[in-house]
């Protein structure tokens, strides 16, 4: 058989771990990016920079590649259409197109009877002004917006006046759960209708930024259980192929809700590159690729810490790590406030 050329669009810090497990694979990888000094250059076998819109570099791009798959979801559908009919994009472009819109996503999981926050959609300031039971609520785009871009807290009514946000876009209002503790689940599901699915992830965030991650969870068997029960359901309704993460809430009376999917590999899934037998990111491509299925297992508790800005400065610098740490540098050159430039994994 000969050797297999995996395409990834998008050039984070996730396609940069895409490429290294692809290579532990003997898997070639292309990655067409739209920043020239993406990261994940540094660790792909072929680099094509262009706009997604680019018609002659998306043909080059299919022309070096036997499957496509993707890094984030913000990438546009049309691209994403286009390349499939070159060749077989996967996680196929039906599911990006539904989780690129906070609205569908939304509808889609109620539709399971899975819970979700309550939410309600907002074309004008003018539809906020009635809904005094959403708040405290976040204002949310339907799309783009990650990393808390896009989101705006309200408390009360009174603050919607002062609102300085542009109605040209579409929003939903989502009212704010009483917090107990945020999780995630990673799966991976096979073409065969077969599954890996990861422990439940517990997530702290700052600034709406994940700031670390934690196996095991501190969750009751309860949770634990539907937490993995309606990320199958979801990855099975999406008829997915790949990695994908579902992103809960649990309030304070115990009860979970689904906040979003993340139809890719996802930071909170880090920590399994050391804490398990076969990382999310092995498991992305061997799901995309169509290779065997490899039973995960754990091997390690574990804690995996962001590094955000200057964070990364003492690590760079050669401070000393213990035997249990593992510390990754997503090599990218400018470091700014609010980046994720790296992350240490702590086994324990």
């Amino acid at each position: 058989m000969s050797q297999i050329t995996l395409g990834i669009l998008g050039g984070g810090q996730l396609g940069s771990m895409l490429s290294v497990a692809a290579k532990k694979l003997n898997i070639k990888t292309v990655i067409y990016c739209n920043d020239e000094e993406a990261p994940a250059k540094n660790f792909c076998d072929d680099f094509i920079y262009a706009e997604y819109d680019n018609n002659e570099k998306i043909n080059d791009f299919a022309k070096k590649v036997d499957i496509i798959t993707y890094e984030f979801e913000n990438i546009p559908f049309e691209t994403l259409n286009e390349l499939n009919k070159l060749k077989t994009v996967l996680p196929k472009p039906s599911v990006n197109r539904l989780i690129q819109h906070r609205l569908a996503e939304k509808d889609f999981i109620n539709k399971l009877n899975i819970r979700t926050t309550r939410y309600v959609y907002i074309e004008r300031k003018e539809d906020l002004l009635p809904l005094g039971d959403f708040l405290p609520g976040i204002l949310k785009t339907t799309t783009m917006g990650y990393d808390g871009k896009g989101q705006f807290p309200i408390k009360n009514i009174e603050e919607i006046s002062s609102l300085n946000i542009n109605f040209d876009n579409e929003y939903i209002l989502e009212k704010l759960v009483k917090l107990k503790k945020e999780i995630s689940i990673i799966v991976t599901r096979f073409k065969n209708n077969k599954y890996e699915i990861y422990e439940p992830v517990e997530n702290t965030h700052e600034n709406q930024i994940l700031k670390h991650s934690k196996i095991p969870a501190e969750i009751s068997k309860k949770i634990f259980d539907q937490s993995k029960e309606w990320a199958v359901l979801i990855a099975e309704e999406l008829k997915y192929v790949g990695t994908l993460c579902i992103e809960f809430f649990i309030d304070r009376n115990d009860n979970l809700y689904v906040n979003e999917i993340a139809p890719r590999v996802h930071n909170s899934g880090h920590l399994t590159i050391n804490a398990y037998n076969v990382s999310q990111f092995e498991n992305h491509v061997r799901a995309v690729c169509s290779l065997e299925q490899v039973p995960i297992k754990k091997l390690s508790n574990a804690k995996m810490i962001n590094l955000i800005g200057n964070q990364i400065i003492p690590y760079r610098e050669g401070l000393k790590l213990k035997d249990n740490q593992f510390f990754f540098d997503y090599l990218k050159k400018d470091i700014k406030e609010k980046r994720k430039m790296g992350h240490l994994t702590i086994l324990e």
